[in-house]
């Protein structure tokens, strides 16, 4: 394992290509254990995300707004799970904790953070239409207008991660090159580089601002109507219909709180709103019946 510092007497400074990832070296008796743990976290994600996405794109009745951003959301797990689990496991699996600049670089402009909580956002505002003016939503939250939603979401955050990731492949990075973590994270690399990072940090902070607040405002203003106008529902098997469907909502509030955890969320997520979605288990059991029924023929 090659470790370089940075000599600060030395005319020219030794640039390095490649980072090791500290993750848990100080547990290596847990290595297989938690090896298995991941793979397992990995496979449950990918699973219930793909099933997720699989069961929107087949079965008619859940052509609506709601599982159309849904859809969008399990696709955008789908590929952030895929770019951080993978390197993890094979680092456990191979004792191969090494990463090259450019690895770094790509799972950063495919970590679309920003992607994330636009698309909870739009789901936020979605739920609120539907709960709090049903009698006009068919006609606010139409086919063109989920798309061009969605499409925004997808392309601003390419945008940003586009950006600072063309900021980051201008870095020269010298020094040490330990990374304690168990994948690329920007503060610790920013820290390795020994270019000026002031204008990084500060396109950085706009994005966050640009991204962050807003989707976390809007999101938080259409809880409080959506709670608000639950409350006024007279009847207790009201509240709890409605309360039923904006279970998703609540779920997203909680996600861009925990948006940093890139290892469970997408897995818990995946499981709420399939084991706890009626409509997603009534496509799964269409689904499985018809097979079933196809099996019995060809028999």
């Amino acid at each position: 394992m090659e470790i370089r510092q940075l000599n600060p007497l030395a005319g020219n400074q030794m640039s390095i290509t490649k980072f090791i990832l500290l993750g848990f070296r100080d547990l290596p008796e847990l290595q297989i254990l938690l090896f298995s743990l991941f793979l397992v976290i990995y496979v449950v994600t990918m699973a219930g995300n793909i099933l997720i996405f699989v069961l929107i794109v087949t079965d008619q009745h859940l052509h609506t707004p709601m599982y159309f951003f849904l859809g969008n959301l399990a696709c955008l797990e789908i590929c952030y799970t895929s770019t951080i689990l993978p390197r993890m496991l094979a680092s456990l699996l191979t004792g191969d904790r090494t990463i090259s600049i450019n690895s770094c670089i790509m799972q950063f402009n495919f970590s679309l953070a920003a992607v994330e909580c636009a698309l909870l956002a739009v789901m936020s505002y979605d739920r609120y239409l539907a709960i709090c003016n049903p009698l006009h939503y068919a006609v606010q939250m139409n086919g063109s207008l989920c798309l061009q939603m969605a499409s925004l979401s997808w392309i601003s955050g390419f945008l940003a991660s586009t950006v600072t990731t063309a900021l980051l492949a201008q870095f020269t990075f010298c020094g040490m090159n330990l990374i304690d973590h168990f994948f690329y994270d920007f503060t610790p690399l920013i820290k390795l580089s020994c270019s000026d990072t002031s204008q990084m940090e500060l396109v950085t902070f706009i994005l966050s601002s640009i991204f962050t607040l807003p989707t976390f405002l809007l999101t938080l203003m259409s809880s409080i109507s959506i709670i608000a106008s639950i409350l006024r529902v007279p009847s207790t098997m009201g509240r709890q219909n409605t309360f039923s469907t904006y279970s998703a909502t609540v779920g997203n509030l909680n996600k861009v709180f925990s948006i940093f955890y890139t290892v469970l969320t997408p897995m818990v997520n995946s499981l709420i709103y399939s084991l706890r979605n009626k409509e997603l288990n009534r496509a799964l059991r269409k689904t499985l019946c018809l097979s079933q029924d196809e099996d019995r023929v060809r028999g």
